[in-house]
């Protein structure tokens, strides 16, 4: 749960992305990650609007929004935190960190701080298994992580 109000929904502005991939195969996918940049998330009453702007059932649209990871249904932090919690970096020392992290920012894995700043998510590889434990901030790698390394990453120290 977020401490601030998400991005209020706007038909016109949706409507205006439908549009921009209109008569695309498959638009689905392109249409939700548009929607997602322009109001920080996906917002619940995009699963009716795309519905019925494409020709899907509700099942559909909600079925591929709620399957991939990457779409919110609030917007994320300032600042977005993807930690690994693969075996690489749970043998390195991944989960101690973790659990002093979250317990640091008072959030649970996908939880979200309460002035909005950090966003905290679980993955399962980033592909960095030499410099465990690892993490993205802001899409941006860390490596040999503690969790004062991770914390200084950020706050951009």
């Amino acid at each position: 749960m977020t401490a601030y109000p998400a991005p209020a929904w706007n038909a016109d502005l949706a409507a205006e992305v439908v549009a921009r991939h209109a008569g695309r195969d498959g638009a689905l996918l392109p249409i939700l990650h548009d929607l997602q940049a322009a109001f920080g998330c996906v917002p619940s009453q995009a699963t009716p609007f795309l519905a019925m702007a494409l020709n899907l059932s509700r099942a559909e649209v909600h079925g591929v929004v709620s399957f991939y990871h990457d779409f919110r249904d609030v917007p994320a932090g300032r600042r977005t935190v993807r930690l690994c919690r693969a075996e690489a970096c749970q043998s390195m020392g991944g989960e101690a960190v973790a659990a002093e992290v979250l317990s640091r920012l008072g959030v649970d894995w996908g939880g979200t701080t309460a002035d909005g700043e950090v966003t905290i998510e679980p993955v399962y590889c980033l592909g960095l298994c030499g410099v465990a434990p690892a993490a993205l901030v802001d899409g941006e790698p860390v490596g040999r992580l503690t969790a004062q390394r991770l914390a200084d990453a950020v706050a951009g120290a």
